[in-house]
């Protein structure tokens, strides 16, 4: 009896001996390398200023070996993400939904925000003087809108209204679509549109100081009192940093505890990761991308129509 019970303790001690040594199926191992992939800012090829100093502090984070891919595209960014070949991507907004939609392996571990707190932008509908009395008038009036390829200007406003409910047509009589931004919002101050759907930064702790397409129209000459919001979309939030949902877990904390963390402790590699929004990074989820699923979705719709 006391043969079997050394025997058993031994086997035991063993098994335990295997659960807790590091080197033994760690998550580590079963990756190899660490892929993040990343896309170029136009017109810089495959060049990303920093990567030497990023891609050692990914390594320290994770405490293994971590190899930066730069993608052509985020659609082949996409591609490599849903076929594995990267376990990490720095996406837009709208290029994380379009991942998700494409394979439903992969979630949002943060995004970045402004230094004033913002943490993304919202489409409105703004008019002048009281011209247009709110959203139900627009087809007795002139609306102004950006091209059909602006995301804030025309995109996001009429996806938010389609997942309202109130599908308009972008060839709609009364939608004007200008040359450019700029050339919307002049038609909203020299008097050729009645209304003009624009975008502005939002927080997440409610409204802040005029930004966007509101504070270029104060700096044009109209007066604050004169302006009137007359309808606001959901948020479209910046773009995350997003990993394959099969990583392990521990990873997952890892990259979140560094990321989370960056601003505060080593500023300039932020700076080097994180150019656009300088408030640092906090931590979101699927559901922080709803409206940017809207917008593809309402991408594809239009695709499919013609």
């Amino acid at each position: 009896m006391r043969v079997a019970l050394k025997t058993y303790a031994a086997l035991l001690l063993a098994q335990v001996g295997l659960w807790s040594n590091p080197a033994h199926a760690d998550w580590r191992d079963d990756i190899g390398t660490f892929r993040i992939g990343i896309v170029a800012d136009p017109g810089a090829g495959n060049s990303v200023p920093g990567l030497a100093v990023l891609t050692d502090a990914y390594t320290k984070a994770l405490g293994m070996k971590v190899e930066f891919v730069v993608a052509r595209n985020y659609a082949a960014l996409i591609e490599a993400q849903a076929n594995a070949r990267i376990e990490y991507a720095i996406y837009s907004a709208t290029a994380y939904a379009t991942a998700s939609q494409r394979c439903l392996c992969i979630e949002p571990l943060v995004a970045p925000v402004d230094s004033d707190g913002s943490i993304g932008i919202r489409s409105v509908l703004l008019t002048r003087d009281g011209k247009l009395p709110g959203l139900a008038a627009m087809d007795s009036h002139r609306i102004a809108m950006a091209p059909s390829d602006s995301v804030g200007g025309s995109l996001l406003p009429l996806a938010a209204l389609a997942a309202e409910g109130r599908k308009i047509a972008e060839d709609a009589p009364f939608l004007v679509h200008a040359d450019s931004a700029a050339a919307a919002e002049t038609m909203l101050v020299d008097g050729g549109a009645d209304g003009l759907f624009g975008w502005v930064t939002a927080a997440a702790d409610g409204p802040r100081e005029p930004s966007g397409t509101q504070a270029r129209l104060e700096a044009a000459g109209l007066s604050v009192t004169s302006l009137r919001v007359v309808w606001t979309s959901g948020l479209l939030r910046y773009g995350p940093h997003a990993v394959r949902s099969d990583l392990d877990p521990e990873a997952k904390r890892r990259l979140t505890v560094f990321l989370t963390n960056l601003k505060s402790t080593t500023p300039d590699i932020y700076d080097l990761l994180e150019s656009k929004h300088p408030g640092g990074f906090a931590t979101v989820a699927p559901k922080d991308y709803e409206m940017a699923a809207a917008i593809v979705r309402f991408v594809s719709d239009r695709g499919q129509q013609q």
